[in-house]
């Protein structure tokens, strides 16, 4: 089959090379733009790009500003693929391409439709405490997300699932899916299955400010968000007033903290409760958070026992400040 591929980031990249050792025929691969990147504003392809390029098969590259402008769909239109694979693109596809392959435009999608629809659905599935996620192949509409499903895959989290070891996790599962679909899309064997729209949800786009941790939180919120945003944007707070990332964190029920006396019903959330050897103990909305790994402004991320062999923390403190 003739296929043209559609992606950005590096979740996108598995499927594209497990496309080109396949016997179908990539004939172009469509990604977004160079950016600019560091003080030097060099400009750095995507990891799509450098994925097609390292490839040797000479696959044409095109990196349209707008997918909309008519050149480029008559551009696409020229190359005819019988599908087009799509995974992360990042941007919004008009009818006109929706529809113009025979077999329409396939989506890679890193949840299980309809659940997390939209944005970010690798990061906010642990963020929610899911218990599973999944990769959805679907057929594409016009809507966000809301295609008729043509192959599902399950996967389940670890208890110390993070953002990053989830992307790679879906990341394997999506290019194997995609030529099964293919193969069953040529044999008229495929059964496309309506999405129960009274089940969906959608999940809005990962912001900075997002990793400002408010400790008036539980615990068991807060340490999601922890994993949820690694390794980009990542959690923090502030401590004398610099950023302060928290990579890594264990939940400390009221009752343990009792046991073990780091517990302080008397100070407000945010303060911290007690500087053990290999963490610090801060109060929460409802428990207490232990920090384990964490990256001070200027300094490399470490574990918190190295951290507190050349810092000095103090009990009492007040993080967020």
């Amino acid at each position: 089959m003739r296929v043209v591929f559609m992606g950005t980031p590096d979740f996108a990249v598995k499927t594209l090379q497990c496309l080109i050792k396949s016997r179908h025929e990539v004939a172009a691969v469509i990604t977004q733009p160079d950016q600019p990147k560091g003080r030097s504003g060099r400009l750095v392809p995507p990891p799509v790009k450098e994925a097609a390029l390292a490839a040797g098969q000479e696959i044409e590259v095109y990196q349209p500003v707008r997918v909309k402008d008519k050149e480029f769909i008559e551009t696409l239109r020229s190359i005819n693929p019988d599908a087009i694979i799509v995974a992360a693109f990042g941007q919004i596809l008009p009818a006109e391409i929706i529809h113009l392959p025979k077999y329409g435009c396939i989506n890679v999608h890193a949840s299980l439709l309809p659940k997390l629809r939209g944005a970010a659905p690798v990061q906010w599935a642990v963020i929610n405490g899911d218990k599973e996620s999944g990769v959805t192949i679907m057929q594409m509409d016009e809507g966000i997300d809301t295609g008729d499903i043509l192959l599902v895959k399950k996967c389940p989290l670890d208890a110390k699932e993070t953002g990053g070891s989830l992307f790679e996790k879906l990341a394997e599962l999506g290019g194997p899916m995609v030529l099964e679909v293919l193969d069953m899309a040529e044999s008229g064997t495929l059964k496309p299955v309506k999405q129960d729209d009274g089940k969906h949800s959608y999940v809005k786009m990962l912001k900075k400010e997002m990793g400002n941790i408010d400790f008036n939180a539980p615990a068991e919120k807060i340490e999601r968000l922890v994993r949820g945003l690694a390794p980009w944007p990542s959690a923090f707070t502030h401590i004398h007033g610099k950023t302060l990332k928290i990579w890594g964190a264990d939940i400390i029920s009221a009752t343990e903290a009792e046991e073990t006396g780091i517990a302080d019903t008397v100070v407000c959330p945010g303060t911290i409760t007690s500087v053990r050897k290999n963490d610090i103990i801060v109060k929460t909305g409802n428990g207490y958070l232990a920090i384990t790994s964490l990256q001070l402004e200027g300094k490399k991320k470490m574990e918190t026992g190295a951290f507190l062999r050349g810092y000095k923390i103090e009990k009492g403190e007040q993080l967020g400040q």
